[in-house]
């Protein structure tokens, strides 16, 4: 039984910086964190609003909350970590201690993480409606521009691999689904014959690809055990004969599809 902890993301800024160090919660599987997020946290009452609020979490789960915060205001931290938390301050256990290295006094204004964190903000925004525009081989038009093509069965993982390239990298990722007419002319479908350098293969075990067709359409064909087994041998086949690098989805995060990807696609990360 998963243990039920409040977690607090308090930020003066958009929260962004916050959230990802709540990356490091991913850690602790059998806790069930329930997320509060308290981005423009950037005044007196604010705090003492969210002070208020951790107080009433605490009280509600029996044991004080965890609070990542991203708080440039030293008086503003002093005052919030007044409240009964368990605190991830990312100014004094990151920024502060390394301004003491550099005999530097860091930048504390809101948003200057984020500022440094998205300096290629458009190219990423640009990457992401790229991405969004060629998913599931909606076009054919632009794919000269795309970094990489993501191929494999329907399900096996290309969609939110392609946006989280985008997302966190500014790749400019499409992805195209074989379909049971590529199976029948055995062989990848003729669009994609000019970018076979921009190619990169998803696969899937069969029992994975049959649970997760079978929540979308039970007890269909599609979903079937044995066209799943049918399809993921083809598509490998497929793939290895055109020279298609390939993962396994099955058990890896977006976070290591995508590290995979770009070590394979030599991209350097933005």
């Amino acid at each position: 039984m998963k243990i039920e902890r409040t977690v607090f993301f308090i930020s003066d800024g958009t929260g962004i910086t916050a959230g990802a160090l709540g990356q490091l919660l991913a850690h602790f599987p059998q806790t069930n964190f329930k997320q509060v997020r308290a981005p423009f946290t950037d005044s007196i009452p604010k705090i003492e609003e969210a002070k208020q609020r951790i107080l009433i979490a605490k009280a509600a789960d029996g044991m004080r909350p965890v609070v990542i915060m991203s708080l440039g205001n030293k008086e503003h931290r002093a005052l919030l970590k007044e409240a009964d938390a368990y605190f991830i301050d990312l100014f004094n256990t990151f920024i502060d201690p390394l301004g003491v290295e550099l005999a530097q006094e860091p930048l504390t204004g809101k948003g200057i993480a984020h500022g440094v964190m998205g300096a290629n903000y458009h190219e990423r925004m640009e990457a992401i409606n790229f991405t969004l525009t060629h998913d599931d081989g909606m076009t054919h038009g632009g794919l000269a521009d795309a970094q990489v093509i993501l191929i494999g069965v329907s399900r096996c993982g290309k969609t939110p691999t392609s946006i989280y390239l985008a997302m966190q990298f500014g790749i400019k990722a499409a992805n195209y689904p074989l379909i049971p007419e590529d199976f029948e002319r055995n062989n990848l479908p003729e669009v994609l014959s000019q970018y076979t350098d921009k190619l990169f293969g998803l696969t899937i075990k069969p029992e994975r690809l049959h649970s997760v067709r079978s929540e979308r359409r039970p007890d269909s064909f599609y979903a079937s055990l044995d066209n799943c087994r049918s399809e993921i041998a083809i598509a490998e086949r497929l793939m290895k004969a055109a020279n298609v690098p390939c993962a396994d989805s099955t058990s890896r995060s977006i976070e290591e599809l995508s590290a995979i990807i770009l070590q394979k696609i030599r991209q350097p990360v933005k």
